[in-house]
């Protein structure tokens, strides 16, 4: 679908495993004064290491961001981004109106992840020289220019050049085969002995961010990977008895009881 009078674009944002690194691909359209559509397509250099959230979000920060000077010609009333990530299409609202008055935080107090690229996709919007509309489309669809960006955002992500990674934190293997699974420990206010795979910084909301594994014990979650938050300091690699919360939505580490030592653990 292609609007009139619109500058329209596709936008879309691929995450590759092996080594895990993010793409994005963008496609600018307009109608012409002969009725049919002209487009330019961009496919800068991806990102190392980054998610599918991570580039679905940075796919229309850089499409708003680079407007090309000749597709807003003097017809142009509005833009309108189209994009199949239900991530974007869901949260846009709460991102513009909602999470800044929580503190980049949902109603039961968990942290909001991606808040810089929130805050930029926001900024992108109100500073753009048309009104801005985001429609979704399905993926994986028969659209002929979704399919166009889904290819380009694997092109980006396959550059020989990468941009550094967008967000900072230290990485470990994990030691158990088991997959991450967001709420597969559940929160009764216990004590765990943990091992830390990933430590990150939460800037805006004064939080680590920590996916974890639960060392081998009598806790009916040891092999679990699950990720939580908290105050404290924790490294990655390193191996902790903590207490954690009471409360499912809010995952937390409310107390760190002692390092463990990790002379007999091998990654």
């Amino acid at each position: 679908m292609t609007y009139e009078e619109a500058l329209n674009i596709y936008t879309d944002g691929s995450s590759l495993p092996r080594p895990r690194r993010g793409g994005v691909g963008i496609r600018y359209i307009v109608i012409n004064d002969a009725g049919d559509e002209e487009w330019q397509d961009d496919c800068p250099p991806g990102y190392k290491e980054a998610t599918n959230n991570e580039m679905e979000l940075m796919a229309p920060v850089l499409a708003l961001r680079g407007i090309p000077d000749e597709m807003m010609t003097s017809n142009i009333e509005r833009i309108i981004v189209f994009t199949d990530s239900m991530y974007v299409r869901d949260h846009l609202f709460r991102a513009t109106v909602v999470w800044p008055n929580n503190g980049w935080c949902n109603r039961h107090g968990k942290p909001i992840e991606n808040v810089k690229l929130w805050k930029d996709l926001v900024r992108e919007v109100r500073k753009a020289p048309k009104r801005v509309k985001f429609k979704w489309v399905k993926g994986h669809g028969t659209n002929k220019h979704n399919k166009a960006v889904d290819k380009l955002a694997r092109e980006s992500a396959n550059c020989p050049v990468l941009n550094e990674p967008l967000t900072v934190q230290s990485v470990r293997r994990k030691l158990t085969s088991e997959s991450v699974e967001i709420g597969g420990v559940k929160m009764d206010g216990q004590e765990l002995d943990i091992r830390i795979i990933t430590d990150k910084r939460m800037r805006e909301q004064k939080l680590w961010r920590y996916k974890y594994e639960v060392l081998p014990s009598d806790s009916t979650f040891a092999g679990k990977v699950d990720v939580i938050y908290s105050e404290i300091l924790l490294r990655a690699h390193h191996s902790y008895r903590v207490v954690v919360c009471d409360n499912q939505n809010n995952p937390r580490i409310v107390e760190l009881i002692e390092e463990i030592g990790q002379e007999n653990i091998e990654e």
